[in-house]
């Protein structure tokens, strides 16, 4: 495990010094399949060069499953990588600085790795499982706040207007029920965030298995509950994303089926 994590914390620093050179420089942006909601920069593609390069150097058979470029063929090692190489792409190429590395590592579809690199700020999340969580060395505890209205909760949208459609009922009735409602444009922080007890909740619909890979891990090592919308067992290729301190875990759930 030491191995992984030294090499994965590598990949992540390389990879956020490359982001944080680029920003707010000049940078080719394009456009993914669904409009201009979807967007990725050559920044996002040199990073996961960078990072499965330091991956595939040092685990030549584990499988890669990196935003950008997909998955590799041909491996078929217990072992997968989870690469989001910039999440939080529309914040970085508008100068909005919340963005962030995540790498996650599964082994026979559990999640034993998670190591999330904030470049501006550098700031370091990472949990090994049954080890806790940790933001640059020290560990980290979700939240103590034990009421919805007195919790402070993050969500995001995703790139469709259906899913956005989708989650404007949700973002109603949090926004009346809780203390407030925020809005970062980065899943990956949002989760690190929940396990720092810098936010009480997070709800999100339609991520991606590299969005929540790694944050998955960091919240639940740090004390934290993550499930889907009904509170079934979460999965990172699931649809619905519900995260929080474990205290107010109910009410959002009560929240949610309330729509």
């Amino acid at each position: 495990m030491q191995n992984y994590r030294t090499v994965a914390v590598s990949a992540a620093r390389q990879a956020g010094k490359i982001i944080a050179d680029a920003y707010q420089t000049k940078f080719r942006v394009y456009y993914k399949q669904g409009g201009v909601t979807n967007l990725v920069t050559e920044v996002d593609r040199s990073s996961e060069a960078a990072i499965v390069e330091v991956l595939s150097a040092a685990f030549p058979d584990h499988r890669i499953l990196a935003e950008e470029g997909g998955e590799a063929e041909g491996r078929r090692s217990l072992y997968r990588w989870y690469v989001d190489p910039l999440d939080g792409t529309t914040n970085f190429a508008h100068g909005f600085p919340a963005f962030c590395v995540s790498i996650g590592l599964e082994v026979e579809g559990r999640m034993i790795l998670g190591i999330v690199y904030d470049p501006l700020r550098n700031e370091l999340f990472e949990a090994e499982a049954g080890t806790g969580a940790f933001l640059n060395g020290e560990r980290i505890r979700v939240s103590q706040v034990a009421s919805l209205n007195k919790a402070l909760l993050v969500t995001g949208f995703p790139y469709d207007h259906d899913g956005r459609r989708q989650n404007l009922p949700y973002f109603e009735r949090f926004a009346l029920e809780s203390q407030g409602v925020r809005r970062t444009g980065s899943a990956a922080l949002d989760l690190c965030y929940v396990a720092a007890g810098r936010i009480d909740g997070f709800w999100e619909l339609k991520l991606f298995p590299w969005d929540v890979a790694a944050g998955s891990l960091i919240v639940t090592e740090a004390g934290g509950s993550m499930t889907d919308f009904l509170g079934h067992p979460f999965s990172v290729h699931g649809s619905q994303t519900l995260a929080s301190n474990g205290l107010i875990h109910q009410a959002m759930m009560d929240v949610i089926a309330s729509k």
